[in-house]
Parts: structure tokens; C-alpha cells; sequence
């Protein structure tokens, strides 16, 4: 679906009906723009929408017509020359931190923890010392 322009002429004479009538179309997925002039009646919505079911929410509000319809194009847009970025030399860090990339994460201690890991344990063999007599 392509971005629409369309008019439509809406016979509203109350704030509270203008009111329910914007809170209506802006429920719409879709719609991009919306204008009201209130001395025609006339309300411009723009957008990819459905114009039909619109016009059929908002007839149950106020009396609503179609007015017109227009396809909207997209804006051309212009190539930009490329642009040179002159180079940076490398940076030298004399210290470089790789463990701690972000404050806020988790990191794993077995320092602090009750069980510790596998990696940790040493199997230690004792010599028999238990004698039946």
C-alpha cells in the first residue's frame, strides 16, 4: 500500500465531537498526518490508510464524505558526494581492560561464592591408614 492523501468533509459543530473524531482516527494504524480546518469541515489525513473503513467509523460520530483521494510520492532524494574522512592514527592504550566492558554486568566471582567450581578442586589421596586387627 502506497501513502495517501485524502480529504474528507465532516460536519462537526461541537468541541466534544471534534474531540471523539480526532481521538477516532488517531487509533487508525497507518496514519501519519493529520489537519483539521474547522471553518470548512474539511480534515486532511496522510498516511498508508484505509480511507473506507475511516469514513465508515467516523459516519457513526458525524455526517462524513469523501472528498478526494491522492497518491502521495516519497521525496527524491539527492545523492551526496562522497565525502573523504582524513585518517587518525592508531591509538596506543597502555592498559588495556578486557575483563569489565560494561559497568552494570554480571560478572562471575568464585571468590565470593559458596560452592566453587570444579576447575578449583584438588583431589588430594591420603595413604590407607585404617588397620584390621
Amino acid at each position: 500500500m502506497t501513502a495517501q492523501k485524502s480529504v474528507l468533509q465532516l460536519s462537526v459543530h461541537e468541541e466534544r465531537i471534534r474531540k471523539r473524531v480526532w481521538a477516532t482516527v488517531s487509533k487508525f494504524s497507518g496514519v501519519t498526518s493529520i489537519a483539521m480546518d474547522d471553518k470548512t469541515g474539511k480534515m486532511t489525513l496522510v498516511g498508508e490508510i484505509d480511507v473506507p473503513r475511516i469514513v465508515k467509523k467516523l459516519r457513526k460520530i458525524c455526517n462524513a464524505e469523501l472528498v478526494t483521494v491522492e497518491v502521495v510520492k516519497p521525496p527524491e532524494k539527492k545523492p551526496e558526494p562522497e565525502k573523504l574522512t582524513p585518517t587518525k592514527p592508531a591509538e596506543i592504550v597502555a592498559f588495556p581492560i578486557t575483563q569489565f566492558h560494561h559497568p552494570y554486568q554480571y560478572h562471575y566471582s568464585s571468590a565470593n561464592s559458596y560452592y566453587q567450581p570444579y576447575e578449583n578442586y584438588r583431589a588430594v589421596e591420603e595413604p590407607n591408614t585404617c588397620v584390621i586387627m
